[in-house]
């Protein structure tokens, strides 16, 4: 059930992150949008095969996680500089603890690639997607508007 109301947040955090980044004019802010949506799509694959939504297929789920764990490495070099829009949702608390923030991204690069070599069926999406969703949690809660 917990597991459950992870992937029921991590829906309804997708679905704002469309609309957030319509009107961006800073190109900074739009590449770190473009790869927060990037990790967002591959939890969104991960996490319909998880409900049951799609069958589960396991060259799929191995793609995902290794997009969300390719845009997780990228995100501490995306976030170096301080470039702000009116559209971002960046808390300076970023740049502040910039060592913690780069910490959380590697710790979901780690998770992704581990994911990423060891699904071998639909049961090993529940516990891996309740791992994933609790560090993007942990980090939008610290870092993000």
């Amino acid at each position: 059930m917990k597991s459950l109301n992870l992937l029921t947040l991590i829906a309804i955090v997708l679905a704002g992150a469309a609309f957030a980044h319509t009107g961006v004019k800073n190109a900074a802010v739009k590449a770190r949008m473009d790869a927060m949506s990037g990790i967002a799509d591959g939890m969104k694959v991960l996490g319909q095969m998880a409900k049951g939504e799609t069958g589960f297929d396991q060259s799929a789920a191995q793609a995902a996680a290794t997009a969300i764990a390719r845009h997780a490495a990228a995100t501490p070099e995306l976030f170096e500089a301080r470039e702000d829009d009116p559209k971002s949702e960046a808390k300076q608390a970023i740049w502040s603890n910039f060592d913690d923030f780069t910490s959380k991204s590697r710790d979901l690069e780690e998770m992704a690639l581990g994911l990423a070599t060891s699904i071998t069926g639909p049961a090993d999406l529940g516990p891996a997607m309740a791992s994933l969703a609790a560090n993007c949690k942990a980090c939008h809660k610290a870092y993000r508007e």
